[in-house]
Parts: C-alpha cells; sequence; structure tokens
C-alpha cells in the first residue's frame, strides 16, 4: 500500500495528492504564452485563443477548441474583434467577451450560434475586463468598463443587464475582484488600493475582512470557491486571508512569503472537507495553502492553468493535465501506512488470499472480533469509487467482494451500483472521449447530464451502449439519443438524401420517444426540403407531418395527408392556411382536387362564410347549388326588392340546371311576394312571408274572399284544399248564410259530411243538419250520428243493409230506445239467421 501514499503530501490534519489524468494530445509549439485559455469544470473541453491581441488584418488569430484530453474539436481563424475573456456555460457552449461588449456564442464545434450586447454604454467605453460565472439562474456574464462601471447579466438565456452603483474613487479598472452569489443575489466584490467594497443592486458599501490587519497591505488577488461558500483574499505583503464570503468570520492568514501576486489563485476543497485549501501559481511554483500555517510547494517547468472543481483543481499544461484534491477520508482510513481501519485489514486479507496464505484468516478473524466487517465492505466500495487508477479499484472491489461473502444481511445494492459507475467512468475517461470526471463530480453532474454531454459530443455508440448497460428506460436513454444522433445525420452534405433517410430508418425504426417530424425539421432548417419530405412519410402521425409539410410550403401535399388521416381538425387547419396563403383561384383549384376537403369547406362555408360558398360554387359551374344558394340568402334580405332579385338570379340558375320544377316554384313563390305585398300596400294585411295556404286563411279570415280566391285560381290551388280553407274559416267566423251559399255554389269536393262536422265543431246542430241530407248514402249513418239523430241513423243503416253500420247505431242507443233496437235487430241479416 505504500507506493499509492508516495504521492500523497500532508497539510494539517488532511493529505494531497496529484494524479496524472492524461498526456495532453495536443502539440503546442509555444505552449499556453501569449494565449487566452479556458475550461469548463466538470472536466469540460478547453478553448485556446492564440494572442488574442494580434490585429494585423493579413495575420488573424486562431480559436482551437479541445476536449480536456487535448483532442482537437474545433478551430478557426478569428475574425471578430478583439477578444478579453473566454468563458464556458453550463451547456458546453463558449462565450467570447469582446472588447465593444458583444458576446458571441459558439457551440463546442466552433458553429456560430448566436451573440448579445452588454449595452450602448460599452461600446463607447469598452470592456477593461470580464468574467463568466455559474449561479442557480444559469451561466452569467459580469464586466468592468473604461469608465469603471459594472454591468451584470445573470442569466445569458433571459437577458437582463444590471448596472450596478458606482464605486467612489475608481479609475480604470479595480486591483481585483470577483462575482459573489449570496441569498439568491449577485454581487461584485472589488478592492481598490487599501479599500474592499461589495456591490449589489442598489448599493456600494465597504467591507473589511475580520482580522485582517493594516500591516497585511492592500488586496491584489482574489478568489472565491466553487460553491461561492468560501472567499480568499492575497495582500501586496504576501499574506493569504480565507474565510466565509460572507465575510463575517475568519478561517486563517497566512504569510506565504511571495510579494509578488499569483498569475492563479484556486479553492481547493471537497465537499466535507477536513481542510480547505488554496492553491497558488507563479511562473514557477505552485503552492496550496490550508487553514493551518503549513503548505505544500510543487515546482512546474512550464505554463500551466488552474480549472477550479468541485473536488479539487485541474492543472492544465503544454503536455500533461493531473488533478489535485485533498484525498479523501475513507482512502486514507485504507491506504495509511500501518492503519488498522476495517477497510484497510479487509484488504490486506484478500491479498493473503490470493497468495493462498493462512493471514488471510487472521485478518478476517481480527475484523469479524470488531463486528467491523459490514463496515470493511463499506469503506472498500466507498474507495473504489475515489480512485482514478482502474488496477486500484479493481483491488478494492474484488476485496469488498471477498468480504460480502462472510456477511449473510449485506446488501449488494451499493456495490453492484459502484462497479457499473465505475464501468462508465472508466469509458468516459479513456483519451479519446476525454471527459476526466471524478465520482464525486459524476453523483453531482448526473447520469442523465452526462448521457447529454456525450451526444453532444457525438460520442453516439459509447452513449447508446451506456443507456443499455444501465438499463435506462429507451425514452430517457437511447431513444433520446438516435433523436440526437438523427438530428446530425441529416445534416451530413457528403450523402444523399435517399441514402440519409434510409439510414436513419434503419437505425431509429420504431423507437419509442423518437419523432422523425423532428428529424425532419432538423433537416428543413439545414435546407435539405427533399429529404425532411422523404422523413416525413415514416411519421405515423399525420398531425405532426401538417405543420411541417405546410411550413416547406408544400400545401397540396399537406392537404392530401391531412384528408387520409380523416381528421376533420387538421383539415379544417390546413384548408384556412392555403386560404390565407393562396390567392383565391388557386385555392378553389386546389379543394377541387380534394373532394373531401371541398365538402368539409362547403359545410364550412355555410356556418361561416356564406360569400365564399357562392364562389365556389361559380368556379365549380354548379348552377343548381348556385340556385340553392339565392334562395336561401333571399330569406335573409329584408327589403323585397332585394328578396326578388335573388330569387330571380335563382330561377336563371334552376333554368340553367334544367330542374323545371325549381325554377318554377320559385317563380310562383316571386308571384306570392307581389301578391302579398300589393296587399299589404292595400289592406295592410301584414302577409308578407307567409306561406301560400297561411295567405288563404289570413285573406278568409279577413273577408277578403274574392282575393283569397283569385289566389286559389291563380296558384292552382287544389279545390279539396280550398274549399277545407273556406269550410273552416266561414264556421270560425260563424257566418252560417255565407257558409250556406258557398256549398250551394257548386258539388262539394270534400263531401258533405265535413260540413256536418265543422258545424257540429261549432256546436251548431241546426246548421249541422241542413247538410245531412246531402251527404252520400255511404257516410249518412256517420252523418245522423253526428247530430245525434238516431233514428235517422236507423233508417239510414237499414237501408245500406250494413251489419257494421247497424252495430254502430245500435252502440249509440240506450235502454230507452227499445224500439230502434228491435227494429235493427230484425234487419240485422244475423238476427233473422237466428
Amino acid at each position: 500500500m505504500s507506493f499509492i501514499t508516495a504521492n500523497w503530501n500532508p497539510l494539517g490534519e488532511a493529505f494531497y495528492r496529484k494524479s496524472e489524468l492524461y498526456e495532453m494530445s495536443w502539440n503546442l509549439k509555444d505552449g499556453l504564452r501569449d494565449c487566452l485559455v479556458s475550461a469548463a469544470p466538470y472536466g469540460g473541453p478547453i478553448a485556446l485563443l492564440r494572442e488574442p491581441h494580434r490585429r494585423s488584418p493579413s495575420s488573424r488569430p486562431q480559436l482551437e477548441i479541445y476536449s480536456a484530453s487535448g483532442v482537437s474539436i474545433a478551430s478557426f481563424p478569428w475574425k471578430s474583434g478583439p477578444v478579453v475573456h473566454l468563458g464556458w456555460t453550463v451547456n458546453d457552449e463558449l462565450l467570447c467577451v469582446q472588447e465593444d461588449g458583444s458576446v458571441l456564442i459558439y457551440d463546442l464545434f466552433g458553429s456560430f450560434k448566436r451573440h448579445f450586447s452588454m449595452g450602448q454604454e460599452v461600446v463607447q467605453s469598452q470592456v477593461l475586463e470580464a468574467k463568466v460565472f455559474h449561479s442557480p439562474y444559469g451561466t452569467g456574464v459580469a464586466i468592468v468598463t473604461g469608465s469603471s462601471r459594472f454591468i451584470l447579466a445573470t442569466n445569458i438565456d433571459d437577458l437582463k443587464l444590471r448596472r450596478l452603483p458606482e464605486v467612489p474613487g475608481l479609475q480604470g479598472k479595480p486591483s481585483c475582484w470577483v462575482v459573489l452569489n449570496q441569498d439568491r443575489q449577485t454581487k461584485v466584490l472589488l478592492s481598490n488600493g487599501p479599500e474592499l467594497y461589495i456591490l449589489d443592486n442598489t448599493s456600494c458599501t465597504v467591507v473589511c475582512p475580520p482580522g485582517l490587519g493594516p500591516q497585511a497591505g492592500s488586496i491584489v488577488h482574489m478568489s472565491v470557491s466553487f460553491s461561492y461558500k468560501y472567499l480568499a483574499l492575497f495582500t501586496d505583503c504576501g499574506h493569504l486571508w480565507t474565510g466565509p464570503s460572507h465575510l463575517q468570520d475568519k478561517m486563517s492568514e497566512v504569510d506565504t512569503k511571495k510579494s509578488t501576486p499569483p498569475k492563479e489563485m484556486v479553492w481547493c476543497r471537497r465537499p466535507k472537507s477536513q481542510q480547505p485549501s488554496v492553491v497558488l501559481m507563479w511562473e514557477r511554483l505552485l503552492m496550496v495553502v490550508g487553514v493551518c500555517q503549513d503548505t505544500i510547494q510543487f515546482p512546474i517547468e512550464d505554463q500551466c492553468v488552474l480549472v477550479g472543481e468541485l473536488d479539487g483543481v485541474r492543472i492544465i499544461s503544454s503536455t500533461n493535465q493531473e488533478l489535485l484534491q485533498e484525498v479523501p477520508l475513507v482512502c486514507q482510513d485504507i491506504f495509511k501506512i500501518a492503519s488498522m481501519a476495517p477497510g484497510a485489514l479487509l484488504l490486506e486479507a484478500h491479498r493473503e488470499y490470493e497468495k493462498s496464505s493462512q493471514k488471510a484468516d487472521e485478518y478476517l478473524r481480527e475484523i469479524k472480533e470488531q463486528s467491523m466487517l459490514g463496515e470493511a465492505v463499506r469503506q472498500c466500495v466507498d474507495a473504489a469509487g475515489h480512485e482514478y487508477d482502474t488496477n486500484t479499484q479493481k483491488s478494492l472491489m474484488r476485496a469488498a467482494s471477498f468480504g460480502k461473502c462472510f456477511l449473510t444481511d449485506f446488501s449488494p445494492d451499493p456495490f453492484v451500483s459502484t462497479c457499473r459507475e465505475l464501468r462508465v467512468l472508466n469509458a468516459v475517461r479513456e483519451i479519446s472521449v476525454g471527459l476526466p470526471l471524478t465520482h464525486t463530480q459524476f453523483k453531482q453532474l448526473t447520469l442523465q447530464v452526462l448521457i447529454d454531454r456525450l451526444v453532444y459530443r457525438q460520442f453516439y455508440p459509447l452513449a447508446i451502449e451506456m443507456c443499455r448497460y444501465l438499463k435506462i428506460p429507451d425514452y430517457q436513454g437511447v431513444s433520446r439519443v438516435l433523436k440526437h444522433w438523427a438530428s446530425c445525420k441529416v445534416q451530413q452534405k457528403d450523402l444523399s438524401d435517399e441514402a440519409i433517410a434510409r439510414a436513419v430508418c434503419v437505425k431509429v425504426g420504431d423507437s419509442p420517444g423518437v419523432s422523425y417530424s423532428h428529424i425532419a425539421a432538423k433537416a428543413y432548417e439545414c435546407g435539405r426540403t427533399e429529404l425532411a419530405i422523404k422523413l416525413l412519410d415514416f411519421e405515423a402521425r399525420s398531425g405532426e407531418q401538417v405543420p411541417l409539410l405546410l411550413k416547406m410550403k408544400r400545401s397540396q401535399l399537406a392537404l392530401s395527408k391531412a384528408v387520409e388521416s380523416g381528421d376533420t381538425d387538421l383539415v379544417y387547419t390546413v384548408v384556412t392556411y392555403l386560404k390565407n396563403e393562396m390567392n383565391r383561384g388557386d385555392f378553389f383549384m386546389t379543394l377541387r382536387n380534394q373532394p373531401v376537403a371541398l365538402s368539409l369547406y362547403r359545410q364550412f362555408c355555410k356556418l361561416q362564410e356564406t360569400e365564399t360558398l357562392k364562389d365556389l360554387y361559380n368556379q365549380d359551374d354548379d348552377h343548381q347549388e348556385l340556385a340553392n344558394y339565392y334562395v336561401t340568402a333571399s330569406y335573409r334580405e329584408k327589403r323585397l326588392e332585394n328578396r326578388l332579385s335573388l330569387l330571380q338570379s335563382a330561377v336563371d340558375e334552376y333554368n340553367k340546371a334544367k330542374n323545371e320544377f325549381s325554377a318554377k316554384a320559385t317563380e310562383e313563390e316571386m308571384r306570392l311576394l307581389r301578391f302579398q305585398r300589393k296587399l299589404d300596400d292595400e289592406k295592410g294585411a301584414g302577409l308578407l312571408e307567409l306561406s301560400l295556404q297561411a295567405t288563404m286563411e289570413a285573406l278568409l279570415a279577413l273577408g277578403l274572399h274574392k282575393q283569397a280566391e283569385q289566389l286559389y285560381k291563380d296558384f292552382r290551388v287544389p279545390d279539396k284544399r280550398y274549399w277545407w280553407l273556406k269550410l273552416k274559416s266561414l264556421a270560425e267566423k260563424e257566418e252560417w248564410e255565407e257558409l250556406e251559399k258557398f256549398s250551394k255554389s257548386k258539388k262539394s269536393p270534400i263531401g258533405y259530411l265535413a260540413f256536418v262536422e265543422v258545424c257540429m265543431k261549432s256546436n251548431n246542430k241546426y246548421e249541422a243538419k241542413k247538410y245531412v241530407s246531402k251527404v252520400t248514402p255511404e257516410q249518412r249513418v256517420k252523418a245522423h250520428l253526428a247530430v245525434s239523430d238516431l233514428e235517422g241513423a236507423v233508417d239510414a243503416a237499414i237501408e245500406r243493409k250494413n251489419e257494421s253500420e247497424m252495430g254502430a247505431v245500435l252502440s249509440r242507443c240506450s235502454a230507452s230506445d227499445r224500439l230502434l233496437i228491435d227494429r235493427l235487430n230484425r234487419a240485422r241479416p244475423s238476427t233473422a239467421k237466428k
């Protein structure tokens, strides 16, 4: 175990170690000198801008993007303005802050995405310094202008610029400054000579770090921890003050014996740290300073860049990359020389077991006697997660596996999950991938974000294998990776549309959660419309196909897809879009080729756009429907002239459609309207809009018999209808003399039983009897019964010799009508037989 601790360096009660992550794959001739360098946290990419202040038009700076292992990802000449600062967003997008306040955003592969400005004021005064920071709200940018003002944007995705208050006496840029996040508020802490100020939205406050006396000198460098919880201040006298960022307490003050300020200063602190520390870098020296008075010093030979991480500091040089971190407590317990911790004993027991030594049993017995075997297994599993070397990981996990064989109630879940996580971490740490994540960073980052980062870097096979290995549900894992892969595949310009569509179909298939319409939209954004259409053929949901087809101006195809779907709402959506986008003639021609859509649109027009309906019928020369339209429209008109005009148009269209019946009926309607209007003008009868029958009834009720008879003749009303109308009208008005005259005018087409019944309804038995004699023999019995003339009914029934009529008369007779009953019984054929 001693070889593992060989690179451990004590600092107070803790140990620090440097682990080599990579021998860098890049080949930098001049190293990192004269370069702007920015590396993203969580093992993120590295951006490098060579000679950023070179302004010769013939020789432009080169912006290069590398993975954490130094594998080149993108490189292009910088053609924009002078760059002041480089930084990375939480999504691994590169921010380039220029002197004029413009911030250009590039993706990982060097493709320009968008830009924004830090305000018009900055264009005039220029940017002196800038910092990119991360907060709970997202990625932010802070700048100092030439007018000594601070401007903040706390979230570049929801840009809201904040101009902080003026700092008294500040000329140019401050000696040093940092961005703090306290109580969900972003602040700036700055040093101007001997004074220390804190800026928030409304105020500029002078602050004094506790315990930092005047003899310490002016603050020339400051650094805030990864979590914004701790602050380090370096003075021009070489003193390093550390404490909480709220400046209420003091942790330590160490004299570094260095009069020159460090080039970089970064916190090195892991969660639950025993000994938080600050890493300072000078030209040839790297110093680790803890809260105690001790320091660790490492000589450096090359220009380096320090990258603060959640649990350590990455040290990047032109040749290699190392991780400096505090040794986790569990690793100290196991690997510390002469350690008697359960994990250390278990690891030694397993080594002796592999040698077939009896000492293995002695170590195991010692652990069991202390009832610490479960704790020993847990320590080995935890320590394996913190180790970067794969051989050490295997030794610890094999020891844990060996120990849990002697436990009956040990849960295997931590062991299994750690095995899986280590396989994942070892895979992404490969130099070809270049994500040197520690186990602590991985837990903070989460598995989903790690998969997103692999996808973003286009490591699709690795991401898919990882999803399958970890048994992530398809819609969260494989399908999401395939969706991103397909979106990138359609952007490949060296393949034909047919080849790409076939490849996407084969690879994606019917994977759940993958929308072909989304992939097609990406193809369309890249200018490959035909490819997008081919991809849409694989989309099973018409509701997803149609909107994109409309966006691509493929209206005919969109309408066909909508009709095929059977979704009327979708058809209406397409039709409405076409109506707004096309001229009227083309629109109607398009609908003519789709009968279903045309029919639905006609239904819509009947309810909403009647004028458009008329144009449709005209376009199709549909004279029958056009005539029907005119008739319907006529009923909506209030003025008679307009109504007659529309009806005349309907007549013309009916004639063109060779519908003689409808044409004649419409002409008669016009005649009736004119007749009604004439009588309204003359008599004030209020007949307009009444039907023919209602008009005749109204005329008879008003006593205008001549006019009613005129209608009867002019419109060839059937005799039976006219006689019934007049009969009812005269009876209701009790004009019995007129009724008698009317009955004698000619033979009644409705018979005279109707007269009898109408009179009886008016309770006029006297008048009813006048018409009984005129009733035909077949109806005479009913007539006599209607007027309650039983004797006459008996005579008529006997005369007719109709047994059913005799039975009907008998049912009306009472016991007092004995003579009539006897007459009927004698006359009935059935009675005679008896």
